[in-house]
């Protein structure tokens, strides 16, 4: 479990296709001493496994089905990663309840000045557009943001100055793909209303 709460920004020093399927090497400023072999840390929003470590890095394996379904698979060396490792018993709950499973891939329709901030639009694939509401949180690249309004497919959220230049969102473009994580509330919420 996380809370979307970005804790390092790494970047993708080696990336290796193996037999089984992608290897990425990840360089980061967690203290590695404190991180076991199995642990898992929340990369952009997808909860991945330590599976080997080095001085100031360490390595994950990514399976074919999390690349077709995240923008993993779009990382190349020197790509910039929001890490987060998970939460642990008695860990302040600063943003929301966010398990590192992404529920799809959006697009980045635009980016907009706003003061300080911006306000970023991103295009939702259907029928996930069905769980995002205003007022609502939502886990992009692994940050905790808060909807600020919903259209159709379409949803905005306002990033503030801090968020901006201490996680990867800084580096959106229009275009971008950006890993999506709806709120794990939300989700139970419409299959039990499904069911019903």
């Amino acid at each position: 479990m996380f809370t979307g709460i970005v804790t390092d920004v790494g970047r993708v020093r080696a990336v290796r296709d193996t037999h089984r399927d992608r290897r990425f090497e990840i360089e980061t400023r967690f203290d590695l001493s404190t991180v076991e072999i199995g642990a898992s840390i929340s990369h952009a929003g997808c909860c991945l496994t330590v599976v080997e470590k080095g001085l100031g890095w360490f390595a994950v394996e990514v399976s074919g089905e999390t690349l077709s379904k995240t923008s993993i698979g779009d990382w190349v060396e020197g790509h910039p990663v929001n890490l987060e490792r998970a939460a642990r018993v008695g860990d302040e709950l600063g943003g929301h309840i966010v398990s590192g499973h992404v529920d799809g891939v959006g697009e980045v329709v635009s980016i907009t000045s706003e003061g300080g901030s911006h306000r970023v639009q991103v295009r939702v694939p259907r029928p996930l557009h069905r769980y995002i509401a205003p007022k609502g949180s939502i886990a992009v690249e692994g940050v905790s943001l808060t909807v600020n309004e919903v259209e159709d497919d379409l949803f905005g959220v306002n990033l503030i100055p801090h968020t901006w230049e201490v996680t990867t969102l800084g580096t959106l473009k229009v275009g971008s793909r950006v890993n999506l994580e709806i709120d794990m509330l939300a989700r139970y919420l419409a299959r039990w209303r499904e069911t019903a």
